[in-house]
């Protein structure tokens, strides 16, 4: 459980606890095709700060649904794959990025019409 809770309501509830935020839903996504060292993935996702990207696969890796193996190798080489569960929650989220995806144009639309202060068509 990311964030320490004990007690879940109902699956929605353990679910976003689990991708709740704005990059683990991104992380998982960019996992998707297979393995990824940790500079792959901060390029695959422009904007998160290293700092945050560490915290995320942190809790991620103590979810159960990342994997992360440690090569001892000179330079240490660090991999991240998504577990059985990973890849579960991944085919979970993808009608939610379809959504995303048909409605991308409006929801930008009402963005942007709030930011200007007009009322959400």
């Amino acid at each position: 459980m990311a964030k320490g809770k004990v007690v879940y309501h109902c699956g929605l509830d353990a679910a976003v606890d689990v991708v709740g935020g704005k990059w683990k839903p991104m992380i998982l996504w960019a996992l998707h095709e297979g393995t990824l060292r940790f500079g792959e993935l901060r390029r695959n996702l422009p904007g998160v700060s290293e700092k945050m990207l560490i915290q995320q696969l942190r809790e991620l890796e103590s979810d159960g649904v990342v994997h992360r193996e440690v090569y001892r190798e000179v330079p240490p080489r660090v991999e991240y794959s998504l577990t059985e569960l990973g890849e579960a929650l991944n085919k979970a989220l993808e009608p939610l990025g379809l959504w995303g995806d048909t409605f991308m144009t409006q929801i930008l639309a009402a963005k942007a019409a709030q930011r200007a202060g007009e009322p959400a068509a």
